[in-house]
């Protein structure tokens, strides 16, 4: 007899090994998969980090500049404000209106336009006197302030006579800028740039090197108004003389600065 072919344990025995054989290397094949994603996303991340500019950095230099422009200011703004007491929030009120609708007309009359007035605010308060520790309610206060954009700085210092003669009796915020912003935020970077770039030609001679390519730009702005003169606002049709003004609006300094690196070689 034929033990060989007679035997289901060897037979069972033979296949569990052929079947645990497989597993091993399919575990094996999945794991050398895993890794390889692994690596692979690893790599994708590493490209993503560098899109733009090379794995390795190269040798640079960094320079800076400052430019600086002047310009003489062709808008200017201020605040002026009503302020009413009454013994009642009506009376206070209505004589608040009254006021600031007159003022309103007379900046009006001096060409400024609908759009270039503008209400910022609008208070309701009460008035209290204090006795003993008490406090009691003896009126009421409201005040109204209107915003003016001046676009003709010679009709100034009579738009603030006019406002005040007319009822405003506070004037504040009183300051001067430039409409064309980016005009002359230009000028000062032409100036920042070419004084980084001179200087980054200077120190390239020093070095015996030879100016690359830029791989990187920053710059920032900053804006410094020169002092503006007005009279105090207490001569300004507010019991004292009702004459205009001397307002100077001086000039306004922009500053800019940049930033640029270099490859060198």
């Amino acid at each position: 007899m034929d033990l060989k072919n007679t035997c289901p344990i060897c037979s069972s025995n033979k296949i569990a090994g052929a079947a645990l054989g497989v597993l091993i290397i399919l575990a094996i094949f999945l794991v050398a998969m895993t890794a390889a994603k692994i690596f692979d996303t690893r790599n994708a991340i590493r490209e993503g980090r560098y899109i733009g500019q090379d794995r390795q950095y190269k040798n640079t230099i960094v320079v800076s500049g400052e430019g600086k422009t002047f310009a003489k200011p062709d808008i200017g703004e201020v605040t002026v404000s009503v302020l009413s007491q009454a013994s009642t929030v009506a009376l206070a009120q209505k004589d608040n209106i009254d006021k600031m609708n007159a003022v309103t007309k007379a900046i009006k009359d001096l060409g400024v336009k609908e759009e270039d007035l503008k209400t910022t605010n609008y208070q309701v308060n009460p008035r209290y006197q204090y006795n003993l520790g008490r406090s009691t309610i003896i009126g009421y206060e409201v005040r109204q302030s209107l915003q003016v954009k001046i676009r003709e700085l010679d009709k100034a210092p009579q738009i603030l006579e006019k406002a005040t003669s007319s009822g405003a009796n506070e004037v504040s915020s009183l300051n001067f800028t430039i409409d064309d912003q980016d005009k002359v935020k230009n000028e000062a970077r032409k100036e920042a740039i070419a004084k980084a770039k001179a200087k980054a030609q200077e120190l390239a001679a020093s070095l015996g090197v030879n100016l690359g390519k830029i791989v990187s730009f920053s710059e920032n702005y900053g804006a410094t108004p020169y002092p503006l003169y007005y009279e105090s606002s207490a001569k300004i049709g507010m019991g004292g003389s009702e004459a205009a003004p001397d307002i100077q609006a001086g000039q306004n300094e922009v500053n800019a600065g940049v930033s640029i690196t270099y490859e060198i070689y």
